[in-house]
């Protein structure tokens, strides 16, 4: 059997070491545009701002790796057409400029993500950067040391913890986004006013619900105008989103608005002996129950053991995600997992939510700390959707609960009752996720009543 991989980050890299691990006699092909694969892009933040111990450590695999493994490596090799019928590869090497085809039996489709660069006059500025890959990375490390001053351009979870980092070097920072809030897609406006102080807080200069119409570099600067205003900087940096890497070939494909493939529960294309996985791939979102698009390495990951998997035949299906996510800001975590609410009505989807705020242990320790938390659920069935918490104490974990909640249809009545442990130094006899769930089961008890 020859399978071949079309790039490989995350869904590449494991999808290739699933199948040279149950297929160790097939011919396994990968063909990467870069010299290197497996970078963990979302420790870019980190490393510009001095909190990585060896930028090597974060890559998991290797060339050398899969090689070893038995797969064929083709770095720097970039495939410049698919003939679908022949099934042919048409592949070009980057570094010699030969071209060659290359057959398969199977297809792998793992071409990722690309930056969204908007056609906003200026853009092409050696002063205007991107934050997604190696390149990128290396890029504004090199530089971090020589900037006193830096503008964020988009205020996802990417720049808002790159600002951060910014912010904590010292560097004057200003962060943007055409949103109305930092974290506007993630979190709730209660949880994303708590870091917009944490933000002015630390001297983060905030231009929210302002979109980026210009950018005019000058002999030592770059001067970004937005319709509101107008920010000067050393560098600027674009973080507004990614979007499928499939220009290609997806309009062979059934495809979402965006281009992502739309792929089934055992990672199918719908191409015979066509599957696609991570970045360019649709997710079926558990929340919802439809397909989207979530570009998050977890994803990508499990996707492409799946593909490894399901290669020669179907045999285990997608669980679907819930997008689960944390990040952490000026100290201060930050984790989600489903539905915000304002995500909800953006879908025109029905939900109830409860907000309260509770310490994570009892107020006779010597020391506690406030958790604030979000929780979204199904108003006719009571099933939990999403939950978000943010606390100076880490609750990420607790994200985690909430995604194999929403992942089993746990509803807030059960969820208020589950057999959570009791020890003074990490909860109270009630925990905070079980009091959560049950303030949901008041209000949702309440507003029965209120309409019977």
């Amino acid at each position: 059997m020859k399978v071949s991989i079309v790039g490989c980050t995350h869904a590449g890299t494991f999808l290739a070491m699933n199948i040279l691990k149950e297929h160790p006699d097939w011919e396994v092909s990968v063909f990467e545009r870069n010299d290197n694969l497996s970078f963990l892009s979302c420790g870019i933040a980190l490393w510009v701002s001095d909190r990585v111990s060896d930028p090597n450590k974060m890559f998991y695999a290797s060339p050398d790796a899969l090689t070893q493994m038995g797969a064929h490596m083709y770095m720097q090799h970039d495939v410049t057409d698919i003939d679908f019928d022949n099934k042919k590869l048409i592949v070009k090497n980057l570094v010699s400029g030969e071209n060659f085809e290359q057959d398969y039996d199977k297809l792998v489709i793992t071409t990722g993500s690309a930056p969204i660069i908007p056609k906003i006059p200026g853009i092409d500025s050696s002063r205007v950067m991107l934050c997604k890959n190696w390149t990128n990375a290396n890029e504004l490390k090199e530089n971090a040391n020589n900037i006193k001053s830096a503008i964020v351009i988009g205020a996802g979870y990417i720049g808002a913890e790159l600002a951060e980092g910014y912010a904590t070097l010292g560097k004057e920072t200003t962060l943007i986004d055409a949103l109305p809030n930092v974290l506007s897609k993630n979190l709730d406006p209660n949880m994303s006013a708590i870091a917009e102080k944490d933000y002015k807080d630390n001297g983060v200069t905030l231009g929210m619900n302002e979109k980026v119409i210009s950018f005019e570099e000058t002999d030592h600067s770059v001067i970004v105008k937005t319709d509101k205003s107008s920010y000067e900087a050393d560098i600027a940096v674009m973080c507004v989103g990614f979007r499928p890497n499939t220009n290609m070939f997806a309009d062979k494909f059934k495809t979402l608005p965006n281009g992502a493939l739309i792929v089934d529960k055992y990672m199918h294309t719908s191409m015979k002996d066509v599957f696609s996985a991570g970045d360019a791939a649709s997710v079926h979102y558990n929340p919802t129950n439809d397909d989207q698009y979530i570009p998050l390495a977890t994803n990508s990951v499990r996707q492409g053991i799946l593909v490894g998997k399901n290669i020669e035949k179907d045999t285990m299906a997608y669980m679907g995600t819930q997008a689960s996510s944390a990040v952490e800001l000026f100290g201060r975590t930050y984790a989600a997992s489903g539905l915000t609410k304002v995500h909800a009505d953006v879908l025109n989807k029905r939900v109830a939510e409860v907000s309260m705020e509770d310490n994570y242990r009892p107020e006779f320790m010597l020391s506690t700390t406030p958790v604030l938390m979000n929780l979204v659920w199904d108003p006719e069935t009571r099933v939990v959707l999403g939950g978000a918490l943010t606390s100076k104490y880490d609750v990420s974990q607790s994200a985690n609960l909430l995604s194999l909640a929403i992942q089993k249809n746990v509803t807030i009545d059960e969820l208020s009752m589950v057999d959570f442990l009791f020890q003074p130094n990490f909860d109270k006899p009630v925990n905070y996720v079980s009091a959560l769930a049950g303030a949901a089961v008041e209000k949702a008890n309440s507003m029965n009543e209120v309409t019977e």
